[in-house]
């Protein structure tokens, strides 16, 4: 049976080009923390580094750059996962989170309310396995996401509606203070895709058992000569 040949959207980088007016920062200073995060874009690729603080928060913390537009909607029903294209990393663990609602801010103290985000962790490769952080490429398949609410778990929300997705983030957290510092992820391309490959340079992500910062959740990073 002949393989299906994959199909690519490039969102960020490659054909799209990476531009920094489309990205800012939304750190935990807006709960009192000290963390902050940066993301340099440049004509091949893009770094996502900043420094994660834990002892503000004791123990809590996260560093993240989220798209800024509030009317920009991708439609990505056609796909059936996300593929990022690293350049160069590290072997801290990251979380890719999509969003396809936002709301007004509250008029009482200018805020942005809160939604439901889907997210799922990466990692290049984990800290218990051998293997180069550079020129990797990690595939999250949609159905992998976890729908979390103010970073807690919620079983009963809807699937993510991929014909109005309205927000991507990158985000560095503590994990329950199991890591800090300063971090670094360049990231040639995030792009779209209708296929999952199968390439030995591949990390694909599935669901399995560990905790959010505030709650349990399903999901786990496995590299390919390890998935089931």
């Amino acid at each position: 049976m002949a393989t299906k040949e994959q199909r690519s959207l490039d969102l960020f980088g490659g054909a799209k080009k990476w531009n920094a007016d489309e990205w800012c920062a939304s750190d935990d200073r807006v709960r009192g923390g000290k963390s902050q995060s940066y993301l340099d874009c440049f004509d091949q690729f893009a770094t996502f580094r900043g420094t994660l603080d834990i002892k503000t928060l004791g123990g809590a913390g996260f560093a993240s750059q989220r798209t800024t537009a509030e009317d920009k909607v991708w439609n990505l029903d056609d796909y059936v996962a996300i593929k990022l294209a690293v350049k160069k990393g590290d072997k801290k663990r990251y979380t890719l989170i999509l969003k396809d609602e936002l709301l007004e801010r509250n008029p009482e103290n200018g805020r942005e309310q809160s939604t439901i985000s889907y997210e799922c962790d990466f990692e290049l490769p984990p800290e218990d396995v051998p293997g180069e952080t550079g020129d990797r490429t990690i595939v999250i398949p949609f159905k992998s996401l976890t729908a979390t609410y103010r970073g807690k778990p919620k079983p009963d929300a809807q699937p993510l509606d991929l014909t109005k997705v309205k927000r991507f983030s990158l985000m560095n957290r503590s994990f329950f203070g199991s890591q800090s510092g300063d971090f670094s992820l360049s990231i040639s391309a995030i792009s779209a895709i209708d296929v999952i490959p199968k390439a030995s340079d591949v990390v694909v992500s599935r669901k399995g058992e560990r905790q959010l910062e505030d709650g349990l959740t399903a999901r786990v990073i496995s590299t390919n000569q390890y998935l089931h």
